[in-house]
């Protein structure tokens, strides 16, 4: 079995949504509107060369099954990580590292110096993981939101 990365399309959007779903923490951190197709080709068309998927070929000649994506984004200023997540049959493969290594690369080449990410404080594994990768937490700042559209909760 091998993996390969490349940019994420549009076309990709059903497997996407199907690998969010296959975990309680990435469930978790999906919107009806901004992760619905319309919202995610809008994302992708704002951010075409810094979102990534991993694919695992099987070498049997089937399709590449998705195992791993990374959407990543900037403003031209500073850029966020907005989903991270690796199906999680194949988790501590090394394939997270790896897309947020390509992700960071791709960001530099945006000439982007700065990226972050949020991350749910329960979530002890995905906070080591962020911490072996080098980002530090921030304790000095508050994460502050607001919705404009009442489909999307709040948060806590």
């Amino acid at each position: 079995m091998s993996i390969s990365i490349r940019l994420v399309t549009i076309e990709d959007y059903d497997a996407i949504f199907q690998l969010w779903n296959s975990t309680e923490q990435s469930r978790k951190a999906l919107n009806p509107i901004d992760d619905s197709r319309e919202g995610i080709e809008r994302y992708l068309k704002r951010n075409p060369t810094t979102c990534f998927l991993a694919e695992s070929k099987d070498g049997s000649g089937d399709a590449p099954e998705v195992v791993g994506v990374i959407l990543t984004g900037h403003d031209g200023r500073r850029a966020m990580i907005h989903h991270l997540c690796v199906h999680p049959s194949f988790r501590r493969e090394g394939i997270a590292g790896l897309l947020v290594k390509t992700a960071e690369e791709a960001i530099r080449k945006e000439g982007i110096n700065k990226i972050f990410g949020l991350v749910f404080k329960e979530n002890d594994i995905a906070n080591a993981f962020w911490e072996k990768q080098g980002y530090t937490l921030r304790t000095n700042l508050n994460y502050r939101n607001k919705s404009l559209n009442n489909q999307i909760p709040q948060g806590e």
